[in-house]
């Protein structure tokens, strides 16, 4: 526990004639509320649409954490069922809860990342709102970060006492299929690194910021194949509960999230997470391009230079909202924006297209072979267009 002080404060300022001396009551000295320290854990929820979860996570939070102090940090990416409203009239009543509401960014990965950026508490731990996660795990993981034991604790489902039971049997195969490639690649040896719940030294999220994804779901992940060797592991079991209410949020995209932080990671971040994503779309846009040719060349009728004019507008077209939804899915463009964002994503697609004709060109002149020369030109039109989409569509990084 912190030692409390007292803040004293003097409405004027005190000027003594020297050799005067004087009280704090004779120099109107005002002692107002005082100063606390912050607290020794920040526990942080990130939320989307969990407005009927979070009252009760609140109250269980009250009952387990006795005379730990602590604070509820919960992110929220805006939910339209009003959960920022609820935390913040939690938190009107008990100054441990506040709210930090996320307007226009999305991501579960980059909502823990800026709540536990913003915690001020020496330990973060990082939980869901769906009360799926057993909050009794959050004392002895307090107790062995105190002890030194280790630098992270996670709440695993699947060492000896654990259990995953509560989860549908795909999503559990899938979990455990998730693991095994992830400590194969990685050459980790936790039971549960897809784990959405722990707790680790702040310190440790201020050193790897700049290098962790906004991304994904998959934060824990993120933060052990960042940190590399350098961080002391422990697990403690937990049984996984049902979900209280509300509908989950884990979908495909989650799956493909997984599988692009584990390539960024294992090539060192050469090849992001982002850019991943931007070139599965673009295999994507193939697909489509060719099949609307087809469909206008064989079907249709229309002349090839027209069939393969249509099929380069929807080609287009179908890569833009398919990164939209997927690759900037963070800062994803509607309205207006939406329409503009694809009038910008043509001309950088374009011009990208022109550059792949240009640099095949000259590498075929240069008596490189045809699929050298294709190939080289696929590669520049692919980066130029994530570089430039990045900045001039999406106004990414």
């Amino acid at each position: 526990m912190g030692v409390v002080v007292a803040q004293l404060v003097k409405p004027d300022l005190l000027d003594l004639p020297a050799g005067e001396t004087t009280t704090i009551a004779d120099a109107g000295w005002q002692q107002l509320e005082p100063i606390r320290p912050a607290p020794e854990l920040s526990i942080v929820v990130p939320t989307f649409n969990e407005r009927d979860n979070l009252p009760v996570l609140v109250d269980r939070l009250r009952e387990v954490m006795g005379d730990t102090t602590w604070e509820l940090i919960v992110v929220d990416d805006d939910s339209p069922d009003g959960t920022a409203e609820v935390a913040r009239k939690i938190g009107s009543n008990d100054a441990r809860v506040r709210c930090l509401r996320r307007v226009g960014r999305r991501g579960l990965s980059g909502a823990c990342l800026e709540g536990m950026l913003a915690s001020q508490a020496p330990f973060t731990a990082v939980m869901d709102a769906d009360l799926q996660h057993d909050e009794r795990l959050l004392v002895p993981m307090l107790a062995a970060l105190r002890r030194g034991d280790a630098d992270l604790v996670v709440g695993t489902r699947y060492a000896q006492g654990g259990s995953a039971e509560a989860m549908s049997s795909s999503r559990r195969w899938i979990s455990r299929f998730a693991t095994r490639i992830a400590n194969a690649v990685m050459g980790l040896s936790l039971s549960d690194p897809m784990s959405g719940f722990f707790m680790l030294k702040r310190g440790i999220v201020e050193g790897l910021a700049r290098k962790l994804s906004t991304q994904g779901f998959k934060i824990l992940l993120d933060i052990v194949m960042t940190a590399g060797k350098t961080l002391r592991l422990a697990e403690l079991p937990y049984q996984f509960g049902p979900r209280h209410l509300g509908e989950s949020k884990l979908d495909a995209r989650a799956t493909l999230d997984f599988l692009g932080l584990v390539l960024s990671k294992a090539t060192y971040d050469v090849i992001s997470l982002r850019f991943v994503f931007f070139c599965i779309v673009g295999a994507v846009g193939i697909g489509v391009h060719f099949a609307v040719l087809l469909a206008s060349f064989d079907v249709f009728g229309l002349p090839f230079a027209w069939a393969q004019t249509v099929a380069t507008v929807v080609a287009i077209a179908s890569n833009f909202a398919l990164n939209n939804a997927f690759t900037y899915r963070d800062q994803r463009l509607v309205g207006h924006e939406f329409v503009t964002g694809l009038a910008r994503f043509y001309v950088v697609s374009l011009v990208g297209m022109l550059s792949n004709v240009g640099v095949s060109n000259w590498l075929f002149s240069n008596e490189q072979t045809w699929w050298v020369a294709g190939l080289g030109g696929a590669v520049m039109s692919v980066v130029w267009n994530y570089v430039v989409a990045s900045l001039a569509v999406w106004r990414s990084r």
